[in-house]
């Protein structure tokens, strides 16, 4: 908000818009006056993407694969801000109910162990659900989600055949991919949870390989950022300058 200062300062200190003919002359003046005109120029773009980027949509970047095959690492997507609540920027009082978070929304949130982190994930469980993870299997509230097999894949790293199953998940009206490692333990004991009030629980789609609330608990609705919806630009992990044209324009499910 560095134009806004000087601007405002120009205000209080001549009290009247710059006059050219008033501004004195030399090498100074006319530097004061290129900055104040500039200032003035662009404080109202820079106004207004500060109040989309605080109130309404902001652009993330993943830079993981914890929600494989919803998002890939490279993508760059938008935030919507607005769908929750809005919110007063940095102390994140919530200024005006909108929504809810849904099972199968997904959300970014400040991480509850570091707020300064920004994590992504798919939305499990809601205040007051039960939910249960056996066998790969989601259970809420004691119904089993959906959960039909799609495609097997296999890919070779440092000498070894990893074997991956990707499955369509079924959470009330949510359908979306997940991905589970066949390397991994299919016979895990059950994990169980009860989500008390005010929070939420999440989960990664790259199931075996995703740092969520299985291992670190719910997260609040104070770190509530937004919901994820857009993938507007996205640069192939493979590659570091190649553009990967697919995926710009895809609707985040």
């Amino acid at each position: 908000m560095v134009t806004g200062a000087i601007v405002l300062g120009n205000r209080l200190i001549v009290g009247r818009p710059v006059d050219p003919g008033h501004v004195a002359s030399g090498l100074l003046g006319r530097i004061a006056m290129v900055v104040v005109d500039y200032s003035r120029a662009f404080f109202p773009v820079i106004l207004v993407v500060f109040l989309l980027r605080s109130f309404v949509v902001e652009p993330f970047r993943i830079p993981s694969g914890s929600m494989l095959p919803s998002l890939f690492i490279g993508d760059f997507i938008l935030v919507n801000k607005f769908k929750y609540g809005i919110r007063l920027p940095i102390v994140n009082f919530k200024l005006v109910e909108v929504d809810h978070p849904a099972r199968g929304d997904v959300m970014v949130f400040r991480y509850p162990h570091d707020p300064t982190q920004n994590y992504i994930k798919r939305v499990i469980g809601l205040p007051g659900d039960t939910v249960g993870y056996e066998q790969k299997r989601l259970r809420v509230n004691g119904k089993l989600s959906g959960f039909n097999e799609v495609e097997q894949q296999e890919r070779e790293s440092k000498g070894r055949t990893l074997r991956f199953a990707e499955y369509a998940e079924t959470i009330d009206r949510s359908t979306h991919r997940v991905v589970i490692d066949r390397g991994r333990n299919q016979r895990e004991r059950e994990q169980k949870w009860t989500v008390p009030a005010g929070q939420y629980l999440v989960m990664g789609d790259n199931r075996d390989h995703s740092n969520d609330s299985r291992y670190w608990g719910f997260v609040p609705e104070s770190h509530i950022v937004g919901r994820a919806f857009f993938v507007w630009f996205s640069w192939d992990s493979g590659s570091r300058f190649k553009v990967n044209w697919g995926r710009i324009g895809h609707v985040i499910q």
